[in-house]
């Protein structure tokens, strides 16, 4: 096992990475409160995972309440969430429960959401069982539901108790949903570290055979990166906002076309491609450095153009993303390869150019 810490003061806490989590459920109990859990999960995970979790709660003493959910993005929203409210509610759960979530990027949005809301604010843990909920949405306390006009843009900041990232459940992951985390590794590599980024164009064929010492290094690595910038700007007031690169065009084109049509990080694959070419017309990048990028998502096996929609469109979606100021949406762009830049002011011309291309 191996541990890091995100260093936020008082809610600091620690992410756990390795294999054989969810085998040993009594680890968890160090980071419950109270005597009473509530496991959230949906119907693809409970089947793999939930009662194994469930019995070795239940064993070292503790009440757990099940609540099983639909799988899916487009069940990211407020029904859904109603429907883990109701079951709190009925289950007469306290402000001393704690909620589990058991998922993949949904149910830890949603879970974590509930957590905040639930009687002002219950305390949670994250076990993430997918590798995009592992090295992205897992860690840093962002939780939400989505609206029909924009992904995200209902929620709350609410760090978890503790993460426990168990490489083990990405056995059971399809190979679209793998490849889809990827995506947020490779991102992760673009904005902070180069050597990162070069030991995934050299070790990516490991990955996608999910093995086991190359996953459990590319989640640590992944949240290393992402934790630095979290304890700097927990609430994204600034710094925080290099880790959407790709996002702004990438959540355009998950609502466009409708959640859950495409995965969560095949459109951040293509938004990456698209801010990977907008550098290169403002002059950040070469063109060199965007063949890069694209065949390192082209041998992962992610898309890197999107067709039907126009630059109208994507413009529209855009302006309602949450880092927009002052009216002017704000880019997250790449002055070289492992080194990201916020730009609000970019130039028409060049936006529309990369937009035609898209």
């Amino acid at each position: 096992m191996q541990t890091l810490r995100v260093e936020l003061g008082s809610r600091a806490y620690s992410i756990f990475i390795g294999s054989g989590f969810i085998a040993r459920p009594e680890m968890l109990v160090p980071f419950i409160r109270g005597g009473r859990v509530a496991v959230v999960t949906n119907v693809t995970v409970a089947p793999l995972y939930l009662e194994r979790l469930a019995a070795g709660l239940t064993a070292s003493g503790l009440d757990v309440v099940r609540i099983v959910l639909p799988d899916g993005e487009a069940y990211k929203n407020w029904e859904t969430l109603n429907l883990v409210y109701d079951r709190l509610l009925e289950a007469r759960c306290d402000r001393q429960t704690t909620l589990i979530a058991l998922g993949g990027g949904v149910i830890g949005d949603l879970a974590g959401f509930a957590a905040a809301t639930y009687q002002r604010g219950v305390p949670f843990v994250q076990v993430p069982t997918t590798l995009l909920a592992q090295v992205d949405s897992s860690v840093g306390g962002k939780t939400a539901i989505n609206h029909p006009s924009g992904k995200n843009m209902i929620g709350a900041f609410h760090q978890p108790l503790a993460v426990y990232a168990d490489v083990d459940t990405l056995a059971t992951l399809p190979a679209r949903e793998l490849r889809a985390g990827l995506a947020e590794v490779i991102k992760h590599g673009l904005i902070g570290d180069l050597g990162f980024f070069e030991w995934l164009e050299s070790n990516i064929g490991q990955l996608l055979a999910r093995d086991t010492e190359a996953l459990v290094y590319a989640v640590r690595r992944s949240c290393e990166i992402k934790a630095k910038i979290v304890a700097l700007d927990e609430r994204e007031t600034g710094l925080r906002a290099l880790l959407n690169l790709g996002h702004t065009f990438g959540h355009a084109i998950e609502t466009a076309k409708g959640y859950g049509a495409w995965l969560h990080g095949e459109a951040v694959a293509t938004g990456m491609v698209m801010a990977a070419d907008l550098s290169r017309r403002l002059g950040y990048l070469s063109d060199d450095d965007v063949r890069r990028v694209i065949a390192l998502l082209e041998r992962t096996g992610l898309p890197v153009t999107v067709s039907g929609m126009t630059a109208p469109r994507f413009i529209e979606l855009m302006s309602v993303d949450k880092k927009a100021a002052a009216g002017r949406t704000r880019f997250v762009l790449l002055e070289r390869l492992g080194s990201a830049v916020i730009n609000g002011d970019v130039p028409q011309d060049a936006l529309q150019a990369t937009l035609g291309n898209g």
